[in-house]
């Protein structure tokens, strides 16, 4: 699914004082960090990235608890990077964007429009996402901000939701768009989100940044076609976890996807879709051609 790779591309910056709505576990103006999640040798490990080289600081114990150098170094281009994590939950939140609720002409929601996508779904950076076979319908992406939660969150605050998180990613909610539709009583949201492949995530995860400074980037064959600033969002990182935390207890690892803006197209078989941010990096991947049924 994924394949050996050149330094995904970053942009770090300092991060700025914290915007309580927008959260992050980090203390202001604390460095940044690239946590990857890889595959060497037939065995999967996780390590501290360094973008400007390339080089792998290889961890071991548990990413969100105490992880510790082993004193061993690899480079990305002698690993296989995998999903940027492994969650429990895949959570996909819908109409969180000013800008595409005003295009759509759709009420502000005061609580997350959620739905499950299945973990399944996930691929890491450099995989090919595939349509299911003999569907012929449109895919579409949907560039989006990740939420990495840290720690297990239930009932929180919006301020211990803050603390909850532990960084950010990109993702790729692809969508099977005449799925989504194809019964008029019941939009199938799950099944058109959960087909395996349709979950691109990573390349790492940021931690040290602040999100409210972030622009989503969507770039098909390299032309961008989605460009908006997370500041724009209706729901921001630290009260979407709140609010979720109230109705599911979130666990260390739960992914959650913090929806999409204006810009949202269908994808061909052979295009190359990314989702740039600065600051996390390029999730790149194509597309496969169509499998008969």
């Amino acid at each position: 699914m994924g394949s050996k790779m050149a330094a995904p591309a970053l942009t770090v910056r300092p991060a700025p004082g914290n915007d309580p709505g927008m959260g992050t576990r980090r203390a202001p103006g604390a460095a940044m960090a690239h946590w990857i999640r890889f595959e060497q040798a037939g065995t999967e490990g996780f390590g501290l990235l360094d973008p400007a080289t390339g080089q792998i600081d290889v961890q071991e114990g548990d990413l969100f608890t105490h992880p510790a150098s082993t004193g061993r170094r690899t480079h990305l281009d002698d690993i296989r990077l995998l999903p940027s994590v492994a969650p429990g939950k895949f959570i996909g939140l819908w109409n969180n964007f000013h800008e595409l609720a005003a295009k759509l002409g759709t009420s502000i929601p005061t609580e997350p429009l959620y739905f499950l996508k299945a973990a399944t779904s996930l691929l890491p950076s450099g995989g090919v996402i595939r349509a299911p076979a003999g569907y012929a319908g449109k895919i579409a992406y949907e560039g989006e901000l990740g939420i990495v939660v840290g720690r297990r969150c239930r009932n929180a605050s919006e301020a211990e939701a803050a603390e909850a998180i532990f960084g950010y990613t990109c993702i790729n909610d692809v969508t099977a768009l005449d799925i989504l539709h194809a019964d008029p009583a019941f939009p199938q949201w799950a099944r058109a989100k959960s087909c395996d492949t349709f979950g691109p995530c990573g390349p790492a995860i940021a931690t040290g940044l602040d999100p409210s400074t972030l622009r989503v980037r969507t770039l098909l064959n390299g032309r961008a076609r989605q460009d908006y600033p997370v500041a724009d969002m209706i729901l921001p990182p630290a009260r979407i976890v709140s609010l979720l935390s109230r109705e599911m207890t979130l666990e260390p690892g739960d992914l959650i996807a913090c929806g999409t803006s204006a810009g949202v197209l269908p994808m061909r078989p052979g295009m190359m879709v990314e989702v740039a941010i600065d600051g996390i990096g390029t999730l790149r991947n194509t597309v496969a051609d169509r499998e008969p049924a």
